[in-house]
């Protein structure tokens, strides 16, 4: 972490977020890093070209919406660690709308790809408040191994659907 940014710049305290609630319940706290999942609405797998579009969706976002620190996308779900920007009135953005717009652009480029219509993700997701350095990196860690744990590379950089952040700004 560089020397001019501490931890808790970093992961801020919770002074005051949103909660909504579908089935599972998202809390939004300004500032906050989080760790995101969701899953292919069953019982469907993506394919590779389908992967390809679904992380360039994600990265698409990068540095204007949020920060996106590791992403992996896997036959059936996606994992990322991602930190919503602030726009230019101090406000944040909502974490449910840059997911919404990457799931709705991802699928239907992908039932372009297919020709066929259809619903591509499951419509909950799972997202967590990061909430400090070492939780950060369990986090990150997870998602570097995903693919070796489901056998799908031997080490993480030989897996083409992991994105790691070379430069993260903190």
């Amino acid at each position: 972490m560089p020397k001019d940014k501490s931890a808790a710049d970093f992961f801020p305290k919770v002074t005051s977020f949103t909660a909504t609630r579908r089935k599972l319940p998202h809390w939004q706290n300004p500032g906050s890093v989080y760790f995101i999942t969701w899953r292919c609405k069953n019982p469907q797998e993506l394919s590779n070209a389908e992967r390809t579009i679904t992380l360039e969706s994600i990265r698409f976002w990068d540095r204007q919406h949020w920060l996106l620190f590791a992403a992996v996308i896997m036959p059936d779900h996606v994992h990322l660690l991602a930190q919503p920007l602030p726009t230019l009135q101090d406000e944040y953005i909502n974490l449910g709308k840059i997911i919404k717009s990457v799931k709705t652009y991802s699928s239907r480029s992908i039932n372009q790809l297919r020709g066929q219509p259809g619903p591509i993700w499951q419509p909950e997701r799972y997202d967590r408040i990061v909430r400090n350095d070492a939780e950060f990196l369990e986090k990150w860690q997870y998602i570097r191994n995903n693919p070796i744990k489901a056998g799908l590379a031997v080490h993480p950089e030989d897996y083409p659907w992991l994105y790691e952040s070379i430069n993260p700004i903190w």
